[in-house]
């Protein structure tokens, strides 16, 4: 069992940068994809970020060019950070991972944390 728990939200104004972190409380195999997903107000969930089994990393969509993510292994931990942030990143933002592959669909996911919430003001 994989507990995971996001930190780092927060708000900041247009333009800003956040970190976003998810301590995992076991060990996660090298086996598992970590994620991060975004949940819009109606509640639907959309991948942003992911790390692969192999180490390597994919941005999604408009976070390109401006979302980093990194895994520490180490510390059992899943950053995500955001730079040049725009209203538009307003959302609860949730940790996630699965065996294997990193899909984009959420419900292919086994493991979630709580979200936290990301609030940029313009």
């Amino acid at each position: 069992q994989i507990q995971l728990a996001e930190s780092g939200g927060g708000s900041v104004q247009a333009g800003g940068s956040l970190t976003l972190s998810c301590v995992a409380s076991g060990v996660v195999p090298d086996t598992y994809c970590m994620a991060w997903f975004r949940q819009f107000p109606g509640g639907k969930r959309e991948r942003v970020a992911a790390v692969d089994t192999e180490g390597a990393s994919n941005i999604d969509g408009s976070g390109r060019g401006r979302f980093i993510i990194s895994k520490d292994t180490a510390r059992n931990t899943l950053h995500l950070t955001m730079n040049n942030l725009s209203p538009a990143d307003t959302d609860v933002y949730f940790c996630a991972a699965r065996r294997w592959t990193c899909p984009r669909v959420p419900s292919t996911y086994t493991y979630w944390g709580q979200g936290t919430q990301v609030t940029v003001s313009s």
